[in-house]
């Protein structure tokens, strides 16, 4: 679950209304076209946490078992190479974050799949996999980085908070031996300032393999609107924010209320074949999350 400060409170009322009133969701869009053999295909998916902690309600264990076929219906309809998830994590009481369900039961029905941007939970964040295609892309590095300080970090932890902000990446080669380089982001949810940092933060991590001239895809939830302080900061630092029209933030009933915060961002090397295109169909029978994943089309340098 995320929203854009106190703005996505005042979005959420009106968004109980617009149910209740009949309000009609976006106009759903084609799914994407079938990819060709020489394309890349990138996605981005906010799939909200689970609580194990709730046997009922919003987000639950009961929730879960409720949306996970959509989840998978959905993931299987993007037929991408790569895609980065936010918010995949199944939250306990406790520390723990050893079961992942929503990551284990796509691998379990997709094992075409192997995971990047992740690793031991103890040591490193888990909850922002990176899906690619084993038989023609492999992992050659990986790691992640925070956005917030260590001390905030600690804290949020030591409170059982929910919202660690963070970048995890991979570095891949596909098939060609071409190598290309991953951000999966997550910004911070209500504090544009910290979103600015966060921005500011992954451009400094990524400004010598830009001076390389090497591949590079930023994809995420950045909680960010196209004109804000945010995306400007990733555009003045040479990427390609690739935008497009309609809402990515959904409130979990199919509205669109204001403009996408989910996207994808490129080197300018990279060829932009087709795309971006928010899906937002309902597959399996309902909402796999309250965000649409994005995806576009590439052809690497």
């Amino acid at each position: 679950m995320t929203y854009i400060g106190k703005v996505r409170h005042v979005f959420a009322c009106l968004a109980f209304s617009c149910v209740l009133l009949g309000c009609a969701a976006n106009t759903p869009t084609p799914i994407p076209p079938p990819k060709s053999d020489t394309a890349l295909r990138i996605a981005s998916h906010n799939v909200h946490f689970i609580r194990l902690d709730r046997a009922t309600g919003p987000w639950s264990r009961a929730d879960w078992d409720r949306r996970k076929g959509a989840l998978d219906a959905t993931f299987k309809a993007l037929d991408a190479d790569i895609i980065a998830f936010q918010e995949m994590v199944s939250i306990t009481d406790g520390p723990d974050r050893s079961l992942n369900l929503a990551r284990d039961a796509l691998l379990a029905r997709n094992p075409e799949y192997g995971v990047a941007g992740s690793g031991d939970w103890w040591v490193f964040p888990t909850r922002q996999p990176i899906f690619y295609r084993k038989d023609h892309i492999s992992v050659l590095d990986q790691g992640w980085f925070y956005f917030d300080d260590p001390a905030e970090v600690a804290r949020e932890q030591h409170l059982k908070e929910f919202w660690i902000y963070y970048c995890s990446w991979a570095t891949f080669r596909d098939a060609s031996g071409r190598v290309f380089h991953v951000y999966n982001v997550h910004f911070h949810y209500s504090d544009p300032d910290k979103r600015e940092q966060a921005a500011r933060i992954l451009t400094d991590k990524i400004a010598p393999i830009l001076k390389r001239g090497d591949p590079i895809f930023v994809v995420g939830d950045t909680n960010a609107l196209e004109d804000g302080r945010t995306v400007q900061t990733l555009r003045k630092a040479g990427l390609k924010i690739l935008e497009t029209v309609g809402a990515t933030f959904h409130f979990n009933a199919g509205l669109g209320l204001y403009g996408a915060i989910d996207r994808i961002g490129t080197t300018p090397q990279i060829q932009q074949l087709g795309g971006l295109w928010i899906v937002r169909q309902q597959y399996g029978g309902g909402w796999p999350s309250d965000h649409y994943p994005v995806v576009a089309d590439f052809r690497l340098p």
